[in-house]
């Protein structure tokens, strides 16, 4: 394998195909996937003991390093990670080196080798930049006992959810039998006092799985928000997470030592609490299938040229549809638990809230609430139509303020974040720069500038890829023309003292499906936003368009007492997966030499694109640390009920 961190120069050599087949390793006398086939949950030891009895393979190695060297080509904050600016500082990282170290251990299972690359993209705490191998993260570790962070008598502690009974229960019998099986008592550990997990402090705790596990989030007092439980809207339905600490990603732990003090008692007491491994992927019933379920190649893992019908009739809907997206990769999502149904809103839903909003009118008739749970619905032109409904029956009913939970949105869709700015602020409100979106630039290495030279050569254009030039506008919001090289002459700057070239600065170009009125409608200052931190991608653009261009009232709830935590939690511009990448080379006809493939179906993404700053243009918006007005503890009544949070929130920030 070349140099790791010489492989910018081969930028001839584009990402590797994933070939057809790829060898399971030869079985062994006792099989431990035996053991757990066809089963829900599994004892976090046997999952493990599965996963790992697939032995290490040097050939998979470099093929896996080698696509992820070049993928990272194309990463727009490579360099911000040798320095990470404060309060983003504890980030900071040697991407390269990192790579060389992972290429010269020594690993004993093909678990070990993903892992070891899985934590180290997860600690880039950039949610966009991940590498997710589909092998090895079917299993979930869950915990009966999730825990939160709320305020009690004007102090902040850590406690077993309160709600952990009715919410735990929504998992079925098959995982609470498991602990009557082993008479574990799980239900009277429910809103008990935690004193120390692990014998530290809870919040030392929440620390330290954020700054090793949580990933996602840019900045670690959002992070410390992640280890906790939390509401959120997962796909069109109400649910809960149960938080980084009580349902982390690998089953690599047995049991969690909490001191805690239970209800309507007085003395302290230590309980190991057993984890539980859910499994989420495909049926399988020994090990040979568990490789072929999990493991082997599908058929959209590699990209496809776009010139070809025939490959193009082929992909999904999604796949096929150009539309820029900036959201997390998040598994919890794939494992998420309803919220118990007595939390959820009693309010009568308005108009539009089908899909991913959920739109309400609070008691005092005049206070609005959209929950926007995130901007990636199936349908992107119904989103816009889901607004302007909303909005339609808000103004007949005579609301005239206006509440915006973003509590663990993950991101979406980028066109439809600028959207919901501009239709809820007016265009009139743009004033002399009339996009609703940031000035942006994609990173500019050698094969970037051969794909958009090549794609224009070819007559590509923004219809079928993302790097035409058709998909922007300049910066007087004026359409891009398809033939305009917008990497010629790229533009180049110092960052910690690496020579960072990127494109020159556009605009998108969306795709708006409803009329945007030019004057807002509602008064802007009674607008204000609510959350927890996790916001990301478009989410956080979302917020801090409205922070910076409109001065939106924004809270933050939760957290870690006397920890500053910013309200956005990663602010990219555009996230492209391996498959896009790979198709826009494949589509630029400069697919040459191939290496050989990956193990499995992996899903590695990167943020392809930079937003920056309004308040500071020289600033990826990622960098700008921009914290919440208003900050706010959980209480009972709050942590897991939207509707008590809203109303306290309306009170507070818009009278």
């Amino acid at each position: 394998m070349p140099s790791l961190g010489r492989l910018v120069a081969l930028v001839p050599v584009a990402l590797s195909v994933i070939p057809a087949v790829l060898a399971a390793p030869a079985p062994e006398a006792a099989d431990p996937c035996a053991k757990i086939a066809g089963k829900a949950f599994a004892a976090p030891a046997d999952a493990l003991a599965c996963m790992k009895s697939f032995p290490f393979n040097e050939t998979l190695r470099q093929n896996v390093l080698t696509v992820i060297s070049r993928v990272f080509d194309f990463y727009t904050f490579e360099d911000y990670y040798l320095d990470s600016p404060p309060p983003f500082q504890d980030s900071t990282t040697n991407i390269r080196a990192q790579l060389a170290r992972i290429n010269r251990t020594h690993y004993e299972t093909d678990f070990d080798f993903n892992k070891d690359l899985y934590d180290f993209t997860t600690q880039l705490n950039d949610g966009h930049t991940r590498w997710f191998p589909d092998c090895f993260t079917q299993f979930q570790n869950l915990l009966p006992a999730p825990v939160v962070t709320l305020e009690e008598n004007g102090v902040q502690s850590v406690f077993v959810a309160p709600d952990s009974v009715e919410f735990i229960s929504l998992l079925g019998p098959d995982f609470t039998s498991f602990f009557d099986s082993i008479k574990f008592d799980w239900q009277r550990l429910a809103g008990a006092r935690v004193l120390a997990i692990e014998g530290e402090d809870p919040y030392a705790y929440a620390t330290r799985i954020a700054e090793t596990q949580s990933g996602n989030y840019l900045d670690l007092g959002v992070r410390v928000n992640s280890a906790f439980s939390s509401y959120r809207i997962s796909g069109t339905a109400f649910s809960q997470r149960l938080g980084d600490i009580s349902g982390p990603q690998f089953p690599t732990q047995d049991t969690l030592t909490l001191t805690l003090v239970p209800v309507n008692a007085t003395r302290p007491e230590t309980v190991k609490v057993p984890f539980l491994a859910s499994y989420l992927g495909a049926p399988f019933t020994n090990r040979e299938d568990f490789w072929s379920a999990n493991c082997a190649p599908k058929s959209d893992t590699n990209g496809v040229d776009f010139k070809s019908s025939a490959q193009l009739a082929s992909l999904t809907e999604k796949r096929a549809r150009k539309l820029a997206k900036a959201a997390v990769f998040d598994h919890q999502a794939k494992n998420a638990v309803g919220l118990p149904s007595q939390f959820e809103p009693t309010l009568p839903p308005v108009n539009g809230s089908e899909g991913v909003i959920k739109s309400f009118i609070l008691p005092d008739k005049k206070t609005g609430v959209m929950f926007v749970g995130s901007f990636e619905p199936d349908d992107f032109d119904q989103f816009q139509f889901d607004v302007q409904a909303t909005v339609t029956q808000f103004q007949q009913a005579g609301v005239s303020q206006l509440l915006i939970d973003l509590t663990n949105n993950g991101g979406g869709f980028v066109c439809l974040g600028q959207f919901l700015h501009e239709f809820l602020t007016g265009s009139k409100s743009l004033g002399n720069f009339p996009n609703p979106g940031f000035q942006s630039t994609s990173r500019a290495n050698p094969l970037a500038q051969k794909i958009v030279a090549s794609d224009i050569e070819l007559g590509v254009t923004s219809a079928i890829a993302f790097y035409p030039a058709g998909n922007w506008a300049f910066l007087n919001n004026t359409q891009r023309p398809e033939t305009d090289n917008y990497n010629q002459p790229a533009t180049s700057r110092q960052i910690n003292g690496q020579t960072f070239v990127e494109s020159q600065r556009f605009l998108d170009v969306c795709p708006f499906s409803v009329d945007i009125p030019e004057d807002p409608p509602f008064d802007p200052s009674k607008i204000a936003i609510v959350g927890n931190g996790n916001c990301a991608s478009t989410c956080a653009m979302f917020s801090t368009l409205m922070n910076e261009r409109h001065n939106t009232k924004i809270a933050y709830f939760g957290g870690k007492p006397g920890l500053q935590a910013q309200f956005k939690g990663m602010a990219g511009n555009q996230v492209l997966e391996w498959f896009d990448i790979d198709s826009e080379i494949k589509t630029a006809n400069l697919k040459d030499a191939r290496p050989s493939g990956s193990s499995g179906s992996p899903s590695f993404w990167h943020n392809w694109r930079i937003a920056y700053s309004f308040l500071d243009e020289k600033t990826p918006i990622e960098y700008k640390s921009e914290l919440p007005h208003f900050r706010f503890a959980y209480t009972a009544e709050t942590y897991n009920n939207p509707q008590n949070l809203w109303v306290f929130a309306a009170k507070q920030l818009l009278g």
